[in-house]
This record gives C-alpha cells, structure tokens and sequence, in this order.
C-alpha cells in the first residue's frame, strides 16, 4: 500500500462504525452505495440546505440528521419534504445518518433508492455521534503503510522491531511478553499518521493477537499469556533494527558511540532508531529492555555518554592542573 490520505468508502464507514456508533443501513442497499467515497471525511449537518440554501454548502461530507432537521422536516408537507430532500440528494451526498434512532422518512427511503445513495440510523444522540464518527473517520482516512516488522509495547513505549526474515524479531517479542511486556502486532504491521502527527501502529485485523514462532507455528497471545499481554494498537516510540553482526557493522557502531542520534523515517514523521548486531548469544530480550530504559532517559535530558565525557574531560583538566 502506498504511503498517502486514504479515500474513504461509505462500505467502510459503515464497517468500521457498525459497534462503536451504533448504526443499522435501513435503505440505499445497493452495492454503488456503498461504494461512494468520502471526500471530506466529516460529519455535516445540513440545516440550511434543508431550507433550500445551498451556498457553500458542504457536500462531500456525511449528512446528519439531528433533532432540529427532523423537527423541521416533520413540520413540512409531504410535496414540500420531497422537494427538499430531493435537493439535498441531487447534490451527490455520500450517505445520510439518522441520530437517535428516528424513523426515517418514506421520501429518503425512495430518493435513497432511486440515487443509490446509503441512508443509515444510529442510537446516539447527534452530538456524540458527530464526536464518535470524527474518530472513526480519521482513522479510516489517515496516511498509512504496512511493514514487515513486529511491534511491541515494553514499559509504556511503543518499540517497532525490524530485520531480516529469520533475524529473531518474533522470538524476541516473545521473550518480552515472558517479563509483562505487551504484544501489538507480529511480522506484519500498520502504521498510520493520525491528526496529531503521531505514528501508531496495528496489527491486520485477521492476524491480530497471533504469533508465529519457528518450529512452533502459530500461537494465540491472550489465550497463552493472558489479556494484559496484547494492544490494540500503541504509538511508535522507537525503532530498533536488527543487523547481522559483522565487522563492518561493529566498526560503524563503535564510531558511533551513541552520540549521534539516529532516525528512521515513516510517512514524514521521525522516530528514534538504535540498529542492534544480532549474534550468537547475546541476550535480545535484555537489549530492547535496557533500549527502553535508555530512551527514556534521554527524554528527560539524560544523556550517558555526555556524563562520561565530562568527567574525562574534568579528570583531564585535574591532571593538566597538577603538571603545572
């Protein structure tokens, strides 16, 4: 999938929104329905429009129908009703959404066949179905990609694994579920930018909770570890790359020392990068925990490296001082 604003389709609205907003698709069941996209991926309610003012009107969003456009429409005739609404769908709307779960009315139902257009109803009320929707529809619309990588949550931070197939993400991953840590997604993971230019990730929704562990197979991660050892989705904190060790790759790491910060870019947003040598024997499981740790640190202004260069640097000056 290629990085960029995904177009949102009412079908996928629907899905994704089906629990959380409580809504039902009660007409315009067609499969181009469905098919409609989203332009602007918002809630609208369409008071003026309804009154036969269409400047400015925002039509490449969701049309809600609240308790004032209900009120207004049920207070028309049906001939003069019809001719509004008929308005309203000639401008290309994606869908309708009916709040508080009224009856909708027979002129929708008709024009919602008759343009193809999807007319669903929710319990909430308007205000928290606008609220509710706007989250929804960002995360259908974020900016995404997909990765083969594994991504897990160690003591509060997002920690995205990454290698070569085979270099020991997943056994790692599951080392850190052994000692509390949380698993969010296993070799394949999403990642999308939401509003406030946050990387998160997921897994894909058919994989989600699974793991695959050479020699092993697949194994269940709630059912093995419990509830608390699987996430949803969590926030990429940092990116540690495994590397096969060789001398080439120990060499530009010791130069490195630590100092100069390393990133790694996902959809225009820069995450924190450590790259660790994978050999024979070294404990990765302790490494991305002690990564964590050493991350964590640095938020708050701590910096190893520069602590130890200070006191060279003042052990220095004391052995210049006495050779004066």
């Amino acid at each position: 999938m290629a990085p960029g604003v995904q177009t949102v389709r009412v079908g996928e609205f629907f899905d994704a929104g089906r629990d959380s907003l409580q809504i039902s698709h009660v007409a315009g069941c067609q499969a181009e329905a469905l098919e409609r996209s989203i332009p602007e991926p918002l809630a609208h309610r369409p008071g003026l429009a309804l009154t036969g003012f269409f400047e400015h009107f925002a039509s490449k969003r969701i049309q809600v129908i609240g308790l004032a456009e209900y009120a207004y429409l049920q207070s028309l005739t049906p001939e003069l009703r019809r001719e509004r609404l008929d308005a309203l769908f000639a401008h290309d709307v994606p869908c309708v959404v009916f709040t508080r779960g009224m009856e909708v009315f027979d002129e929708v139902r008709t024009l919602a066949n008759e343009k193809k257009v999807a007319v669903f109803v929710t319990q909430l009320e308007t205000r928290y179905f606008i609220h509710s929707s706007a989250f929804v529809l960002e995360n259908l619309s974020s900016p995404r990609m997909d990765i083969h990588a594994t991504m897990v949550e160690v003591s509060g931070l997002g920690v995205l694994l990454e290698g070569d197939p085979g270099i020991g993400k997943s056994e790692t991953a599951l080392g850190l579920l052994k000692r509390g840590h949380a698993l969010v997604a296993d070799d394949y993971t999403i990642l999308r930018r939401n509003g406030e230019n946050r990387l998160i990730a997921s897994a894909k929704p058919l994989s989600q909770g699974f793991m695959e562990i050479r020699g092993i197979g697949f194994i269940h991660v709630q059912r093995v570890f419990g509830v608390c050892a699987l996430r949803d989705e969590k926030q990429v904190d940092m990116v540690i790359t495994f590397t096969r060790a060789t001398l080439e790759t120990n060499e530009k790491l010791e130069r490195i020392g630590g100092k100069n910060e390393q990133k790694r870019v996902f959809l225009d947003i820069a995450i924190p990068q450590l790259v660790i040598p994978v050999a024979p024997g070294r404990d990765l499981v302790n490494i991305v925990e002690t990564a964590v740790c050493f991350l964590k640190l640095k938020q708050n202004g701590y910096v190893a490296s520069e602590e130890l260069d200070a006191r060279w640097a003042e052990m220095l000056k004391r052995v210049e001082g006495k050779e004066k």
